[in-house]
């Protein structure tokens, strides 16, 4: 025994090169206890001797100074982990903080970049083409809406998608939407329907101009055009550039 040790410097020099960890070394040198004071004791006199740990798991492989520059000279959590030759994983992240919270060091200004908003979000989205369709019922009632008209939608399926209440009377109105041109572009809309209780592979046949008023047309570019029933009448398709005098807005501003 030396001073109080049960050890001797030679017998803790061989013990630290063999163990892997503290509580290795506490048990190679016939320590049962391994308390802190244990512990504490065995890094003071290794300390001493001036022995190398780094072949310990686990260990951090940095001082408190080399942890104290990186944290002042870095901008985020990950130049830390650089800064001090740390792989960047999430378990060294918890290591490093945890070391510089008992350091009290100041790390406001490694704060990760806030996530940006969910009306940030929303504000930085772009126009989605295949929604168009889904659109087209509110901005036909959008459209409506702001001349004054009254606007409802069928309690039940009909063969039209809006009523629109005008002083001469109600109007059926029929919604369309076109998203795209074709090869030679060609702004070609569908402005008839599939057979009721047929499958959808089933050709499509005209709208009766007697159970519909207006046909509400949205193309993908954002123009608008309101053609009564009677002008298209008989025909399941339309090239929307022929009937320039039916052109009544432009919703563009909202598909940008």
């Amino acid at each position: 025994m030396t001073h109080g040790r049960s050890w001797t410097d030679e017998q803790l020099i061989a013990a630290v090169a063999a163990s892997r960890s503290w509580r290795g070394v506490a048990r190679a040198l016939g320590l049962k206890g391994t308390s802190s004071a244990t512990i504490s004791s065995l890094k003071r006199h290794t300390t001493r001797l001036n022995l190398t740990t780094t072949h310990f798991s686990g260990r951090r492989r940095w001082s408190d100074a080399d942890l104290s520059a990186a944290v002042r000279n870095s901008a985020s959590w990950t130049d830390v982990l650089a800064a001090l030759g740390v792989a960047g994983t999430s378990e060294s992240q918890v290591r490093v903080r945890a070391d510089a919270l008992r350091l009290g060091l100041e790390v406001t200004h490694l704060a990760a970049p806030a996530a940006p908003s969910l009306s940030d979000q929303v504000r930085a989205s772009e126009y989605q083409p295949t929604s168009l369709r889904a659109a087209g019922t509110s901005l036909a009632m959008a459209w409506f809406t702001l001349r004054g008209y009254g606007v409802a939608l069928p309690v039940e399926p009909q063969v039209y998608d809006l009523l629109v209440t005008a002083q001469t009377g109600v109007l059926r109105v029929q919604v369309k939407t076109c998203s795209s041109t074709t090869s030679d572009a060609h702004w070609l809309v569908t402005v008839g329907r599939r057979p009721y209780r047929l499958e959808s592979s089933a050709g499509r046949v005209p709208y009766d101009p007697d159970l519909i008023d207006l046909f509400f047309i949205v193309l993908g570019d954002g123009r608008i055009y309101l053609v009564p029933a009677s002008a298209i009448a008989g025909r399941v398709g339309i090239n929307a550039d022929t009937y320039p005098q039916y052109l009544v807005g432009d919703a563009s501003g909202l598909l940008r």
